[in-house]
């Protein structure tokens, strides 16, 4: 009898490696390799063979906002309304009739735990991290990979326009 993990493991990628194949086309953006892919997709190419693999990685932090107390009571106050805006939502489900005080008090009580604790934690952080980012990880650009034994039909349905290929 054969062991089913190690029928379903010869299908799958190595995901401990890195892709290997030819290189149909190297990108600037992910979009541009991701919109690549997709005409393949649409030619009926086999995409489960074809990786998009970014190179020269780089973790990029854009800095949005100077933080403030005001900032951080604010920040805290509306993302603890939604979480009791949510609660409210629940307790309607769960009693009968609609009960207004209750949900508005969901409500409100969210807004000052959610003010609170983000007070709390900006005065725990404050002098470490005065500032609000966002953050991503980005390659310098991105390569599409197929198979050796299809590069040529690849190659192929790219340089046909999606229109001509019905």
């Amino acid at each position: 009898m054969t062991d089913p993990n190690s029928m379903f493991a010869s299908r799958l990628p190595d995901l401990q490696r890195v892709p290997t194949g030819d290189v149909l086309g190297t990108y600037d953006t992910y979009s541009e390799a991701q919109a690549i892919v997709d005409h393949l997709a649409k030619a009926d190419f086999p995409v489960s063979q074809v990786s998009i693999v970014g190179n020269d990685l780089k973790s990029v932090e854009r800095v949005t906002r100077k933080l403030s107390w005001g900032r951080a009571a604010l920040a805290g106050a509306l993302s603890g309304a939604w979480f009791g805006l949510f609660l409210g939502f629940l307790f309607t489900f769960v009693t009968v009739g609609f009960n207004t005080g209750l949900f508005v008090a969901a409500i409100l009580i969210g807004a000052a735990f959610g003010l609170f604790f983000q007070l709390v934690t900006y005065a725990i952080n404050r002098r470490k991290r005065d500032f609000d980012s966002t953050k991503q990880v980005l390659a310098s650009n991105y390569q599409v990979l197929v198979p050796a034994d299809s590069i040529a039909q690849a190659q192929q349905i790219i340089a046909t326009p999606l229109d001509a290929q019905s």
